[in-house]
């Protein structure tokens, strides 16, 4: 094969880097191949998943229902920490007029999540949906709706205050019972009063509050909501 005029122009020092930066980019070339060949296919395969497809699931699902899932966010950790629970996210579960489901939740900023979407951004996509050992009415699930959906578009509270300026995922759920239906699904309880003693923890405290933690501002937990006594296992995945 000819040599390039370009290559051959040059001087041997510079063939010589030449020749090394061509065996580099080859090198880089089998890399990524090697990635998209091999191992993106057995993280995949290798990436834990239910069985059963989520149609299967969604018809034990009423509107109303509470779902809960370990959050893959940069605060699960210090949230299953602080708590002693794996469940670090819940939400609102809510049938739209097409039939699918999505979830009522406080992110950034407080929106409606279609459900397939919803599971994926939870670890292994395992989540746990609970429902009122009373059962909800229709006409209550249309006030549940209606009072966690004033919040849609607010911010997602990181802050973890009590007000309604800003509010978090199980206070948006907590709140959406209270004003709703009346219910108080679980006591709120002080900052204080939760494990803020591990590292993991306490670094998030220090990045949110500085000096000047909160220990007396309650505090509503995914944790607290998911133990209610007033809450019945639905479905799981």
């Amino acid at each position: 094969m000819a040599m390039d005029p370009t290559v051959q122009r040059m001087t041997p020092r510079q063939r010589e880097r030449w020749a090394w930066g061509f065996v580099v980019v080859l090198a880089l070339i089998a890399l990524l191949w090697g990635l998209k060949v091999y191992y993106l296919p057995f993280h995949e395969a290798n990436r834990p998943h239910s069985n059963k497809p989520l149609s299967a699931i969604t018809s034990q699902f009423r509107d109303g229902d509470i779902i809960f899932q370990t959050s893959t966010s940069a605060q699960s950790k210090a949230i299953q920490q602080a708590t002693g629970s794996q469940y670090s996210h819940c939400g609102l579960l809510f049938q739209s007029e097409d039939g699918g489901w999505y979830v009522l939740e406080a992110v950034q900023p407080v929106k409606q999540t279609p459900l397939a979407s919803w599971v994926r951004h939870g670890v292994d996509d395992h989540f746990v949906v609970k429902r009122l050992k009373s059962g909800i009415s229709a006409e209550q699930a249309h006030a549940l709706h209606n009072a966690a959906a004033q919040y849609i578009g607010k911010d997602y509270d990181a802050l973890f205050g009590w007000g309604d300026e800003r509010i978090y995922c199980s206070e948006l759920v907590w709140k959406a019972y209270k004003n709703a239906l009346g219910i108080s699904l679980a006591e709120p309880r002080p900052l204080r009063s939760f494990n803020l003693s591990t590292k993991t923890v306490a670094g998030k405290l220090r990045e949110r509050y500085g000096d000047a933690v909160p220990l007396d501002e309650p505090v509503i937990s995914p944790a607290a909501i998911f133990e209610s006594v007033t809450l019945s296992l639905v479905a799981k995945q």
